[in-house]
């Protein structure tokens, strides 16, 4: 689709008593689906007996295609780690798939990671040099033979974990799990989400807190930059490993990759998509009948956009859920098709009115070309486009779908042209300034606006 894509997400869960971990896991990655439907994977220990080996499973498709129930009855643990991926780095592929386990000599770890490493082509050439054998070519199956060489010369497997999570660059989120431990680890710059939860007892460790509240956990607070956290039968433990100048949080998360529900970093994705669509419609008003949003990420948006400037909001667009994942096709033609059969126009909404059309974001600009002549067919008068975020203008190097220059539009086109080429009567962005407004003035990484990357 003409869209950035998500990242990917993690879970984790341990237990000191015998839970079923798995199906803890099973349900937080559902949570966190959106942020990856590529491939997905489990793996678990049972801490309560004597110490043994990981046991996995792993595969393309959807947490809810590739867990039957008779895979769960098979992933027997206390403690756990889950997966879902998009790849950014590495082939889409069963291979790439994560959780990703190594045997080594001195047993077993298992590593579940979200973002990408701007260094690894350097620790893979050294792993390479020492005789490691990949069945992948994914960022995270060289983190995991990295910390499981380093623990060979370490007193522990915190110890190994901190060790190589210094050798990183970029932004990343790990889940570690050896026989008895889970090591939640984020990077210094806190580009990758991460958040820690408890029930009963039981902690859960989560790319969004939307997954600690899936299997009924309570918020605890987000694991901070730079931070190591291992949970053990002795508690749970925290220590800053790393240390950045000035944290740079992805300003997406609150754009787009994130689900309404959740909060990250004490900011509410729900409110900050709101206050965005406030910027737009004071910034950038439209005299028009109707406010709408592309759907999903879109529509909060609109209705900040709405509420600011007292136009009525609706619902434009009948989606159709069902339909396969329209990413994946294998060309142009076919993604452009498939958009058409999952958003339908709602006739009744846009007939004889002035829209005000509200999008996360332009990447290419095909999608909401084929959406305003969609509207234009079913008798919208003007399609005023109002974008939530600023154009896109550099590529993003951190884990991040964003492609380079030459298929971003807006990094070889002007505003005008951009509306003559999607069809609509007015085109504005989202000002670079409001994005403080919408965060609190988190610190952020605005790379893909700015082209200041915090990590070279």
């Amino acid at each position: 689709m003409d869209k950035i894509h998500e990242e990917c997400g993690v879970f984790g869960v341990y237990s000191r008593d015998n839970i079923d971990a798995a199906r803890y896991v099973y349900y937080g990655l559902t949570a966190l689906q959106h942020r990856g439907q590529e491939s997905c994977g489990i793996a678990v220990c049972d801490m309560c007996g004597p110490i043994g080996n990981i046991c996995a499973h792993k595969d393309m498709g959807l947490v809810s295609e590739v867990f039957s129930f008779a895979v769960l009855e098979k992933l027997k643990g206390n403690i756990g780690i889950g997966h879902v991926r998009y790849s950014t780095s590495g082939d889409s592929t069963c291979e790439n798939a994560q959780p990703v386990f190594i045997n080594y000599a001195k047993g077993t770890v298992a590593l579940a990671h979200n973002g990408n490493i701007i260094n690894i082509g350097e620790i893979r050439d050294e792993l390479l040099r020492e005789g490691a054998a990949f069945s992948g070519n994914s960022d995270s199956e060289v983190i995991a033979y990295k910390i499981a060489e380093e623990r060979m010369h370490t007193a522990s497997i915190e110890e190994a974990a901190e060790n190589v999570s210094k050798l990183l660059k970029g932004g990343f989120a790990l889940l570690v799990l050896s026989p008895r431990k889970l090591i939640c680890i984020r990077d210094p710059w806190g580009l990758k989400p991460l958040c820690l939860g408890s029930v009963n007892g039981v902690y859960v460790c989560a790319s969004e807190s939307s997954a600690l509240h899936a299997v009924g956990a309570d918020y605890v607070r987000d694991v901070r930059p730079g931070e190591m956290i291992s949970i053990t039968e002795e508690g749970v433990s925290s220590k800053i490993i790393m240390q950045s100048e000035r944290p740079a949080h992805c300003v997406f998360e609150y754009i787009y990759f994130s689900r309404l529900d959740s909060a990250i970093d004490g900011i509410s994705v729900y409110n900050a998509r709101i206050e965005g669509g406030k910027s737009l419609a004071m910034r950038h008003p439209a005299d028009a009948d109707v406010v709408t949003g592309v759907p999903d990420s879109g529509l909060a948006a609109a209705a900040g956009f709405a509420e600011y400037s007292g136009i009525p909001f609706k619902l434009a667009f009948a989606k159709n859920s069902y339909v396969g994942r329209t990413f994946i096709k294998p060309t142009q033609e076919e993604r452009a098709s498939a958009v058409m059969i999952k958003l339908r126009v709602i006739e009744d909404v846009v007939k004889d009115k002035r829209i005000v059309l509200i999008d996360d974001s332009i990447v290419r600009g095909t999608t909401l070309a084929n959406l305003i002549n969609e509207m234009r067919k079913f008798g919208a008068r003007e399609v005023h486009v109002r974008i939530s975020s600023p154009p896109f203008l550099y590529p993003c190097y951190y884990g991040t779908d964003v492609p380079d220059n030459s298929e971003l539009i807006a990094s070889g086109h002007t505003k005008e042209e951009i509306r003559k080429q999607i069809g609509a009567d007015s085109l504005e962005y989202l000002c670079i300034e409001d994005l403080d407004r919408m965060t609190g003035n988190l610190p952020l990484c605005r790379a893909c606006f700015d082209g200041k990357y915090p990590v070279l």
